[in-house]
């Protein structure tokens, strides 16, 4: 499977987010280490794995429409 690499800067134009929001509020807490991005050859250099992401985004999306109930069910809207 081939992937495509990218820069935070590369990254910030394709989801439209700054690359100082990427850097210290997505990078860690929902970009992971090893899912979404790697540090090719243990250096400090960040690149993004852009299949990884926006299949996260893509799938993200239906569960942030429904609000579940304590009986299993699941409401949405």
């Amino acid at each position: 499977m081939s992937m495509t690499y990218l820069t935070t800067e590369e990254l910030s134009s394709k989801i439209k987010y700054d690359p100082r929001t990427i850097r210290q509020q997505l990078k860690d807490s929902v970009l992971l280490e090893g899912r979404h991005y790697i540090r090719p050859f243990g250096g400090r250099k960040i690149l993004y794995l852009w299949e990884a992401i926006e299949k996260d985004m893509l799938e993200g999306s239906d569960s942030n429409l429904a609000i579940p109930f304590a009986s299993g069910g699941v409401s949405h809207g």
